[in-house]
């Protein structure tokens, strides 16, 4: 290949992709809380685009329309200045979002329930996976593990050093939340928990036991993936 050949990046479609990586396979097998907002947006768009496929075509629209919240507000024409989504998929996705709105008119009282580490995550990961900097929020519950609040703690590098506890449970005094869920994100995609992120999970279930305010997890997103420091036994020996 010649110095001035441009570079031809692979893209695999998604029938090429491992079948447990497969949004609608994921879907079905896993069940629909166990599956990102990208993913619930690529079974609606169905098809990606020349190059891309859907997944990445869902990923890129929800980054361009700042996330579900902004992908709801924005009109047919805003949808489809996004390239690769014509007036047929824009109208599926508002349609998809029309029945979202009225699943919640028929129960406007209920809020979300928190019952697995992924309502947590799945309740966060489409706005935080692609923060280019670490951003930490807390996900206050009442006693029945309903959302009362979603704060934005910190945004910045997540240390002990740093993290003052009680900043974090000052939020879950004034709402009077029963319990939290700290969540946080790893701007380099991979979710892995860091020793400081442990360290810190310490430090908040520590403080909690004090408080009688129970740490229910710290949930780490990546891109497209989550990791529960509470499945993994981590922080909350």
């Amino acid at each position: 290949m010649s110095e001035n050949e441009p570079t031809i990046e692979y893209v695999p479609m998604i029938r090429d992709m491992p079948v447990d990586e497969r949004p609608r396979e994921r879907f079905m097998h896993a069940g629909p809380r166990a599956v990102s907002s990208a993913e619930l947006l690529a079974i609606t768009l169905r098809t990606g685009v020349g190059g891309e496929n859907v997944l990445r075509l869902a990923e890129r629209l929800l980054v361009q329309m700042n996330g579900l919240a902004g992908l709801a507000q924005a009109s047919i024409a805003e949808i489809t200045s996004v390239k690769g989504i014509g007036p047929t998929k824009a109208v599926q996705i508002q349609a998809a979002l029309e029945l979202g709105r009225r699943m919640l008119a028929t129960a406007p009282q209920e809020s979300p329930r928190i019952t697995s580490p992924a309502d947590a995550a799945n309740l966060l990961m489409s706005e935080m996976m692609f923060l280019e900097q670490e951003h930490l929020r807390v996900i206050l519950l009442n006693t029945r593990n309903n959302v009362l609040k979603m704060p934005t703690i910190y945004v910045g590098s997540l240390n002990t050093s740093v993290v003052r506890i009680g900043e974090i449970f000052r939020a879950a005094i004034k709402e009077n939340a029963a319990a939290l869920i700290v969540a946080h994100n790893h701007p380099s995609g991979d979710p892995t928990p860091s020793p400081e992120d442990v360290r810190v999970t310490q430090e908040l279930v520590k403080a909690g036991k004090l408080l009688n305010i129970e740490v229910l997890d710290h949930i780490v997103i990546g891109r497209q993936r989550f990791v529960s420091l509470k499945e993994r036994g981590l922080g909350f020996g």
